[in-house]
Protein backbone atom coordinates (compact mmCIF):
# COMPACT_ATOMS: atom_id res chain seq x y z
CA UNK A 1 0.00 0.00 0.00
CA UNK A 2 2.79 2.27 0.94
CA UNK A 3 4.50 1.44 -2.41
CA UNK A 4 1.72 2.58 -4.30
CA UNK A 5 1.06 5.56 -2.79
CA UNK A 6 4.98 6.76 -3.47
CA UNK A 7 4.53 5.23 -6.79
CA UNK A 8 1.58 7.19 -8.13
CA UNK A 9 2.19 10.75 -5.84
CA UNK A 10 6.02 10.84 -6.62
CA UNK A 11 6.71 8.51 -9.41
CA UNK A 12 9.14 6.27 -7.53
CA UNK A 13 9.03 2.60 -7.57
CA UNK A 14 10.93 1.42 -5.73
CA UNK A 15 9.16 1.07 -2.84
CA UNK A 16 6.37 -0.50 -4.64
CA UNK A 17 9.15 -2.76 -6.35
CA UNK A 18 10.53 -4.11 -2.92
CA UNK A 19 6.97 -4.65 -1.68
CA UNK A 20 6.41 -6.80 -5.21
CA UNK A 21 9.29 -8.79 -4.22
CA UNK A 22 8.94 -8.82 -0.60
CA UNK A 23 5.32 -10.23 -0.91
CA UNK A 24 6.53 -12.67 -3.91
CA UNK A 25 9.02 -13.93 -1.60
CA UNK A 26 6.76 -14.54 1.20
CA UNK A 27 4.44 -16.54 -0.61
CA UNK A 28 6.91 -18.35 -2.16
CA UNK A 29 8.24 -19.87 0.87
CA UNK A 30 4.87 -19.97 3.03
CA UNK A 31 3.17 -22.37 -0.01
CA UNK A 32 6.83 -24.48 -0.21
CA UNK A 33 6.77 -25.07 3.24
CA UNK A 34 2.34 -25.76 3.22
CA UNK A 35 3.58 -28.53 0.24
CA UNK A 36 6.49 -29.86 2.30
CA UNK A 37 4.07 -30.47 5.17
CA UNK A 38 1.44 -31.52 3.70
CA UNK A 39 3.12 -34.04 0.87
CA UNK A 40 6.67 -35.32 2.23
CA UNK A 41 5.48 -34.80 6.33
CA UNK A 42 1.78 -35.55 6.67
CA UNK A 43 1.09 -32.88 8.86
CA UNK A 44 -1.83 -31.47 8.21
CA UNK A 45 -4.29 -31.99 11.26
CA UNK A 46 -8.31 -31.47 10.24
CA UNK A 47 -8.14 -28.14 11.43
CA UNK A 48 -5.14 -26.86 9.26
CA UNK A 49 -7.11 -28.51 6.01
CA UNK A 50 -10.24 -26.89 7.94
CA UNK A 51 -8.49 -23.51 7.44
CA UNK A 52 -7.40 -23.71 3.93
CA UNK A 53 -11.21 -25.00 3.13
CA UNK A 54 -12.21 -21.64 4.57
CA UNK A 55 -9.17 -19.59 3.20
CA UNK A 56 -11.06 -20.96 -0.58
CA UNK A 57 -14.27 -20.00 1.02
CA UNK A 58 -13.20 -16.59 1.63
CA UNK A 59 -11.67 -16.13 -1.68
CA UNK A 60 -14.90 -17.44 -3.79
CA UNK A 61 -16.76 -14.89 -1.94
CA UNK A 62 -14.53 -12.12 -2.29
CA UNK A 63 -14.72 -13.07 -6.11
CA UNK A 64 -18.50 -12.92 -6.35
CA UNK A 65 -18.93 -9.68 -4.38
CA UNK A 66 -16.33 -7.73 -7.11
CA UNK A 67 -18.45 -8.91 -9.92
CA UNK A 68 -21.35 -8.19 -7.38
CA UNK A 69 -20.15 -4.76 -7.44
CA UNK A 70 -19.34 -4.54 -11.28
CA UNK A 71 -22.91 -5.34 -11.83
CA UNK A 72 -24.19 -3.13 -8.81
CA UNK A 73 -22.75 -0.24 -10.27
CA UNK A 74 -24.14 -1.18 -14.32
CA UNK A 75 -27.36 -1.51 -13.22
CA UNK A 76 -27.85 1.67 -10.53
CA UNK A 77 -26.41 3.52 -13.45
CA UNK A 78 -28.65 2.06 -16.44
CA UNK A 79 -31.70 2.19 -14.42
CA UNK A 80 -31.73 5.75 -12.90
CA UNK A 81 -29.51 7.40 -15.30
CA UNK A 82 -28.38 10.81 -14.11
CA UNK A 83 -29.14 14.24 -15.55
CA UNK A 84 -25.28 14.39 -16.34
CA UNK A 85 -25.93 11.83 -18.47
CA UNK A 86 -28.89 13.50 -20.47
CA UNK A 87 -31.23 11.03 -18.21
CA UNK A 88 -30.65 8.31 -21.07
CA UNK A 89 -29.27 5.30 -21.19
CA UNK A 90 -26.96 4.54 -22.57
CA UNK A 91 -25.29 7.79 -22.35
CA UNK A 92 -25.66 10.04 -25.91
CA UNK A 93 -23.16 9.53 -28.25
CA UNK A 94 -22.73 5.88 -27.04
CA UNK A 95 -22.91 3.35 -29.50
CA UNK A 96 -23.55 0.33 -27.63
CA UNK A 97 -22.16 -2.98 -29.18
CA UNK A 98 -24.59 -5.48 -30.71
CA UNK A 99 -25.17 -8.42 -28.50
CA UNK A 100 -25.58 -10.63 -31.50
CA UNK A 101 -22.50 -10.74 -32.43
CA UNK A 102 -18.74 -11.14 -31.07
CA UNK A 103 -20.59 -10.98 -27.51
CA UNK A 104 -22.54 -14.08 -28.32
CA UNK A 105 -19.84 -16.32 -30.35
CA UNK A 106 -17.72 -15.31 -26.85
CA UNK A 107 -20.63 -16.41 -24.53
CA UNK A 108 -20.47 -19.96 -26.48
CA UNK A 109 -17.00 -20.28 -26.39
CA UNK A 110 -16.96 -19.67 -22.68
CA UNK A 111 -19.88 -21.92 -21.80
CA UNK A 112 -17.93 -24.56 -24.58
CA UNK A 113 -15.08 -24.35 -22.24
CA UNK A 114 -17.35 -25.13 -18.96
CA UNK A 115 -18.56 -28.17 -20.69
CA UNK A 116 -14.75 -29.37 -21.92
CA UNK A 117 -13.22 -28.71 -17.90
CA UNK A 118 -16.22 -30.73 -16.83
CA UNK A 119 -15.35 -33.32 -19.03
CA UNK A 120 -11.54 -33.33 -18.49
CA UNK A 121 -12.59 -33.34 -14.85
CA UNK A 122 -14.75 -36.62 -15.09
CA UNK A 123 -11.97 -38.04 -17.33
CA UNK A 124 -9.72 -37.67 -14.22
CA UNK A 125 -12.15 -39.25 -11.75
CA UNK A 126 -12.24 -41.94 -13.80
CA UNK A 127 -8.39 -42.63 -14.51
CA UNK A 128 -8.74 -41.78 -18.13
CA UNK A 129 -5.39 -39.62 -17.86
CA UNK A 130 -4.97 -38.93 -21.38
CA UNK A 131 -8.60 -37.86 -22.21
CA UNK A 132 -8.08 -35.75 -19.08
CA UNK A 133 -5.53 -34.26 -20.63
CA UNK A 134 -7.51 -33.66 -24.06
CA UNK A 135 -10.40 -32.31 -22.41
CA UNK A 136 -7.87 -29.63 -20.67
CA UNK A 137 -5.62 -28.59 -23.87
CA UNK A 138 -9.25 -28.07 -25.64
CA UNK A 139 -10.38 -25.65 -22.73
CA UNK A 140 -7.31 -23.86 -22.68
CA UNK A 141 -7.65 -23.83 -26.05
CA UNK A 142 -11.03 -22.24 -25.66
CA UNK A 143 -9.47 -19.83 -22.91
CA UNK A 144 -7.22 -18.11 -25.59
CA UNK A 145 -10.29 -17.69 -28.46
CA UNK A 146 -12.39 -16.38 -25.50
CA UNK A 147 -9.23 -13.70 -24.85
CA UNK A 148 -8.50 -13.18 -28.15
CA UNK A 149 -12.29 -11.96 -28.80
CA UNK A 150 -12.02 -10.18 -25.98
CA UNK A 151 -8.90 -7.86 -27.30
CA UNK A 152 -10.95 -7.78 -30.93
CA UNK A 153 -14.07 -6.15 -29.16
CA UNK A 154 -12.22 -4.40 -27.28
CA UNK A 155 -10.06 -3.35 -30.38
CA UNK A 156 -13.52 -2.14 -32.04
CA UNK A 157 -15.66 -1.13 -29.40
CA UNK A 158 -16.99 2.91 -30.81
CA UNK A 159 -16.54 3.71 -27.07
CA UNK A 160 -13.76 4.07 -24.67
CA UNK A 161 -13.14 3.81 -20.85
CA UNK A 162 -12.86 7.31 -20.54
CA UNK A 163 -16.40 8.29 -22.35
CA UNK A 164 -18.48 7.69 -19.74
CA UNK A 165 -19.90 5.40 -16.82
CA UNK A 166 -20.99 3.03 -19.76
CA UNK A 167 -17.59 2.56 -21.32
CA UNK A 168 -16.02 2.38 -17.57
CA UNK A 169 -18.61 -0.63 -16.52
CA UNK A 170 -18.01 -2.05 -19.17
CA UNK A 171 -14.10 -1.78 -19.79
CA UNK A 172 -13.74 -2.75 -15.89
CA UNK A 173 -16.46 -6.06 -15.47
CA UNK A 174 -14.94 -7.54 -19.15
CA UNK A 175 -11.81 -7.29 -18.33
CA UNK A 176 -11.69 -8.04 -14.64
CA UNK A 177 -13.82 -11.28 -16.22
CA UNK A 178 -10.85 -12.02 -18.80
CA UNK A 179 -8.66 -11.51 -16.20
CA UNK A 180 -10.49 -14.90 -14.48
CA UNK A 181 -10.64 -16.42 -17.83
Amino acid sequence: TVGSVVYFHYSQSWVLLMGAITLGLTMLVWWRDVIREATFQGLHTMIVKQGLKYGMLLFILSEVLFFFSFFWAFFHSSLAPTVELGAVWPPQGINPLNPFSVPLLNTAVLLSSGATVTWAHHALISGKKTEAINGLTATVILGIIFTGLQAMEYYEAPFAISDSVYGSTFFVATGFHGLHV
